[in-house]
């Protein structure tokens, strides 16, 4: 791949309407102490270390990539439960930086988070009722017993029976727990949903289903979803387009169809290439591309791409200098696409 030009921080054309959701140049930087008492700073832990990304409106887009590359960091920082070092998240055209809280509500309103654990992340101590019209509450909308048939018709909306209301989280299964927090997520009525690995906890024979109400939900009400993800199964149903985190940065963005069919990165052919395939015949043709090494710590700076220590393909280029992403509607940050996609492993 030749030189990258640098490219320009405008994310969207001066006439055209702004996506529903910008993140440019995102970075979350966690300073690493040396010791307790003078608190005397070290260094500090890239987990997100210049994400750029847009979702439209009623689009999906997927982020995946192994623990600890910083998916569910991002999705934090968005929502604004971690804090930004450096870059800009925009809603509608609108920046939510250096907003107060007042100021940050009508940013909340409009996203709203489902979570990984689907019983941790509800109180024990309310009814489903008053969890699913919390939000409500917090936000001075309705009136108390306008609240609750509100609450009921969310209940229903999700397919939990309504006269389950005055029950707690503890009496319901795992799915249905999800439910309650889908139907929490949608009181306010955003325009997009984060999802951190909604169905990770959950049974096999339950994710589908949740799947399945969440693909319904964004038809019914025009949602938005980043989903945050590992189960490239799950990607591959749901999602519109994929974005592939390795270390705090983006080495591939693109269409699902172009990510799952025509791979262009390293890290993301090794993804693919880890997911078996029900057929015996296909599996034993595959070729499997092996990374050497552990994931590098992101405490370490690396001037080049941070895949460079383990990846096959890697040379001097790659230590030295990081690729851009570069394309149009299917990026990719390597020096080496040409060998990467037209040859076998090394």
């Amino acid at each position: 791949m030749s030189d990258a030009k640098p490219q320009s921080t405008q994310l969207v054309d001066a006439g055209a309407a702004p996506p529903l959701l910008q993140v440019h140049e995102l970075k979350v930087h966690f300073p690493v102490r040396h010791d307790l008492i003078w608190k005397r700073r070290r260094g500090v832990i890239r987990a997100v270390d210049g994400v750029s990304f847009q979702i439209g409106e009623g689009e999906t887009l997927a982020i995946v990539g192994e623990s600890g590359s910083g998916k569910t960091t991002t999705a934090r920082a968005i929502m604004g439960l971690a804090p930004i070092t450096a870059g800009g998240v925009l809603l509608s055209g609108t920046s939510s930086a250096g907003l107060s809280d007042a100021a940050r509500r009508p940013f909340r309103r409009q996203v709203q988070m489902i979570f990984q654990d689907p019983f941790s992340s509800l109180n024990p101590r309310l009814t489903v009722g008053q969890i699913i019209a919390e939000p409500l509450h917090i936000f001075g909308l309705h009136s108390k017993s306008d609240r609750r048939l509100e609450a009921m018709r969310l209940m229903d909306v999700v397919g939990l029976n309504p006269r389950l209301l005055n029950r707690y989280p503890h009496e319901f299964s795992g799915g249905q727990r999800q439910r309650i927090g889908i139907a929490r997520a949608l009181a306010l009525q955003p325009k997009l949903l984060v999802c951190d690995e909604p169905v990770s906890a959950l049974d096999v024979s339950i994710q589908a289903q949740i799947l399945n109400l969440l693909l319904d939900l964004q038809q019914r009400f025009g949602l938005a979803y980043l989903l945050i993800a590992h189960d490239l199964g799950v990607v591959r149903h749901v999602a519109r387009r994929v974005a592939v985190m390795y270390l705090g940065r983006l080495v591939e963005t693109g269409p699902t169809d172009a990510i799952f069919g025509n791979p262009q990165h390293p890290y993301t052919r090794c993804l693919l290439s880890a997911v078996p395939v029900p057929d015996p015949v296909i599996e034993r043709g595959r070729t499997r591309v092996v990374l050497t090494g552990e994931i590098p710590s992101p405490e370490i700076h690396y001037p080049g791409c941070p895949l460079a220590e383990r990846c096959p393909w890697s040379d001097g280029q790659c230590v030295e200098r990081a690729p851009r992403l570069e394309g149009q509607t299917h990026r990719v940050s390597c020096w080496h696409v040409d060998k990467v996609t037209g040859q076998a492993t090394p």
